[in-house]
């Protein structure tokens, strides 16, 4: 026989007599794809450094889900950040609805409504916000709260923290004496902590603020804002939020908000505290509590008011 039959027989009997390389174990490679799919990134890592050290003749199989992975996930957010800059003014809007009411009666009678909207669109470089909200209560045959607020934001992003904000604020409340109140203001805002269950932001600008008093005067001046807001989600179904500073209207999603507006005339404070508790699928319970504040109000008016809230949420 040739050399070349021999070599040949040589090759298929060394082949036949090598071990097979050992496949990636079947329950490895379930956990490992249980845990790509959760889009953790940390539970990934985690779960293939550890698949990898218990398996090192497996290590570039596994590498290369890792790889298929983080691939699928940067062709994901840029196809979700080309869809941001794609949709028109009237697309990728979210929000929700608040109502609440309640009604007293035997030693004193009491009526009280509550309503509120929340409406907000995240561009890629920008932000719009609107809220509102209108408080309505009798006590006994008369008015003792009518408040409607109405407020626009748009906030220019430079990076994932810092941006830029404006506002136009716009205030009705006859009990505390005044038919009208605007506000504009401009400034910068940073978010100081930003992750899954906390957030804070800050913001700060000059500010002009406009009352009509229902009394027939009027006032005008330049003022100060500052704003903080503070969102925690505590667990899944339940979440605190605190704003303070400027803008006068909560975060709709469970919160604590504050603002505070300085002006030659009579600086404006307002905090806010809620909670939001998730009942099912897009409907929520919350609790809320709001001091405003005025160290000048009209005559006969006093200082301090509060209030206390109780309403159901409707996500849209």
């Amino acid at each position: 026989m040739s050399p070349k039959y021999y070599l040949i027989s040589a090759i298929g009997t060394a082949a036949l007599a090598a071990p097979a390389q050992a496949a990636l174990p079947e329950p490895v490679r379930i956990m490992i794809e249980t845990a790509i799919k959760s889009g953790i990134d940390s539970d990934v890592q985690a779960i293939a450094k550890l698949a990898k050290a218990t398996n090192p003749d497996d290590v570039a199989e596994i590498d290369a889900m890792v790889a298929e992975h983080r691939k699928a996930r940067q062709e994901l957010a840029a196809a979700a950040q080309m869809k941001k800059k794609q949709a028109g003014f009237f697309e990728n809007w979210d929000g929700e609805g608040e109502i609440g009411g309640f009604r007293t009666t035997g030693n004193t009678s009491n009526t009280g409504v509550s309503g509120g909207l929340k409406l907000d669109k995240d561009a890629v470089n920008w932000r719009l916000k609107f809220r509102a909200k209108a408080d309505y209560q009798r006590s006994n045959g008369v008015t003792t709260r009518e408040r409607f607020q109405a407020s626009l934001e748009p906030e220019y992003k430079f990076d994932d923290r810092f941006y830029a904000y404006g506002l136009g604020l716009f205030e009705r409340d006859q009990i505390q004496g005044f038919d009208s109140r605007y506000t504009i203001s401009g400034g910068l805002g940073y978010s100081v902590i930003k992750n899954k269950d906390v957030t804070l932001n800050i913001k700060a600008g000059p500010a002009w603020r406009f009352t009509e008093f229902t009394d027939g005067g009027s006032d005008s001046s330049l003022a100060g804002l500052l704003g903080i807001d503070f969102d925690w989600r505590i667990s899944k179904n339940l979440k605190l939020t605190q704003d303070a500073g400027a803008t006068v209207l909560a975060d709709a999603d469970g919160f604590t908000a504050a603002t505070a507006i300085f002006s030659s005339a009579t600086n404006s404070f307002t905090g806010t505290t809620g909670l939001t508790a998730k009942l099912n699928g897009k409907l929520s319970a919350r609790f809320a509590y709001t001091i405003e504040h005025e160290t000048d109000p009209p005559d006969g008016r006093v200082k301090t008011s509060t209030q206390s809230r109780a309403t159901l949420i409707y996500d849209f």
